[in-house]
């Protein structure tokens, strides 16, 4: 937090201003602008908020350079291996792990909570055969505002439980009914004995012709994949979601907005282009010449699933969810020739001086695509499955943001435009 005793000096037309130094509990360090215009009438110029540190939080610690990822102080790495998804969730929102009590509690409401108002079924009807199954989800979430009671600042404070299994739980149907929409198959409803992740698979792949059989092994990696993406910082939706829900939105409303945020190719949909980039290399038969078009300036080529804005090493999703591609699919019996063009990729990426001096390592994207592959999910889900999984860690920083009497968000801007002209 704030050190009283020590500043960072800006020195501006003779004047010497002093930032106070801000440190957070990693070792971070900040200088506080936030009086900077009323002292100088100046404001800071930071494009794309590279520099920039827009809140403070207790949520998930980042450290790029060392390629560390905490949720609540407890490594990613450790709530993979002895957290389900469901636990990963409740300790987002709520600061801690549950208890054996609590984690009973908090799934039954997930369980009660997991049909939508059967006159939603309308939307689904009436949305376009082939409709992308994330914009039938981003509409949907909004629409929940018209169904339920509004949630906003006062009602999240009084029964913070419900509403967050509410639409946790609800979120999972929805994303299940759009595909089957998208599909034009038959809606398959949440059944009450199955947990959080098989429920949503069964939903997914069950068909009164083909009745769909529930596999440990699957379930347990989807449930590693959606903790690997259930929060990670500030990043383009998180931000979005705090940014709107300055203005004291609903949380239906806020959450669409973060789903529409996600769902632009440079955020939720890299590992949907990480899967056309392995198509692309296939086709053209060799690495070698792929990495040459990558190289090239005058080619639009690039090399997606490598390097990330944060991690200047690993991701360290990348390396748990790479060991658990290759062990899933190695038990599953499945043979993908993409999976064998990753391998080759990677390999080669790393020994190649081009993009080890640019620091491109393979990120979590890289091959969480591969798995919903073997999973049996098609790529108009990938961002789905994104929205999903961060779920938690959206309506932990929205819950994080109107609790800390935040003022509504209001950047400023430099004028560069044509000067005042007299007519």
């Amino acid at each position: 937090m704030k050190d009283l005793n020590e500043f960072a000096t800006l020195s501006y037309k003779g004047k010497e201003i002093q930032l106070p130094v801000i440190t957070g509990s990693e070792g971070e360090t900040a200088f506080d602008a936030s009086d900077l215009r009323k002292t100088t009438g100046c404001v800071m110029l930071d494009k794309s908020l590279m520099n920039t540190a827009v809140c403070l939080s207790s949520i998930t610690y980042v450290n790029g350079e060392k390629g560390i990822l905490h949720y609540r102080g407890i490594p990613v790495e450790m709530l993979v291996e002895k957290c389900s998804f469901v636990e990963v969730a409740y300790l987002l929102v709520h600061g801690a792990l549950p208890t054996k009590e609590q984690k009973s509690t908090f799934s039954h409401l997930l369980n009660v909570n997991s049909l939508m108002h059967e006159d939603m079924r309308h939307f689904f009807d009436h949305s376009p055969c082939g409709a992308h199954p994330m914009h039938i989800l981003s509409t949907m979430i909004n629409a929940l505002a018209v169904f339920y009671p509004n949630v906003d600042q006062l009602s999240l404070k009084e029964d913070i439980e419900l509403s967050t299994a509410r639409l946790i739980s609800v979120v999972r149907t929805m994303a299940a009914f759009a595909y089957k929409k998208s599909i034009g198959e038959p809606v398959v409803y949440p059944r009450h004995d199955l947990s959080y992740c098989a429920n949503f698979l069964n939903m997914m792949f069950d068909s009164p012709v083909a009745p769909y059989e529930i596999n440990d092994d699957a379930v347990r990696i989807l449930n590693s994949l959606l903790i690997l993406h259930a929060d990670h910082e500030q990043n383009c939706s998180t931000t979005t979601v705090r940014t709107i829900g300055s203005a004291q939105v609903n949380l239906y409303a806020t959450i669409s907005a973060g789903i529409s945020a996600l769902s632009g190719p440079l955020h939720g949909g890299a590992n949907q282009e990480v899967v056309a980039m392995f198509r692309h290399i296939q086709e053209i038969g060799s690495i070698e010449k792929f990495f040459n078009q990558v190289k090239d300036k005058n080619c639009a080529t690039k090399l997606m699933g490598f390097g990330h804005r944060v991690y200047k090493t690993f991701d360290p999703r990348a390396k748990i969810i790479k060991k658990k591609c290759h062990e899933f699919l190695e038990k599953m019996n499945i043979h993908d020739p993409l999976l064998d063009i990753a391998r080759e990729v990677e390999e080669a990426a790393l020994k190649d001086d081009y993009f080890i001096e640019r620091n491109l390592y393979p990120n979590v994207d890289f091959y969480s695509g591969i798995v919903y592959r073997a999973l049996g999910i098609p790529e108009s889900m990938f961002t789905v499955m994104f929205a999903l999984a961060r779920l938690p860690g959206w309506i932990a920083h929205w819950q994080e943001m109107i609790g800390s009497k935040t003022k509504i968000v209001r950047p400023r801007q430099i004028y560069v435009g044509k000067s005042l002209k007299e007519l």
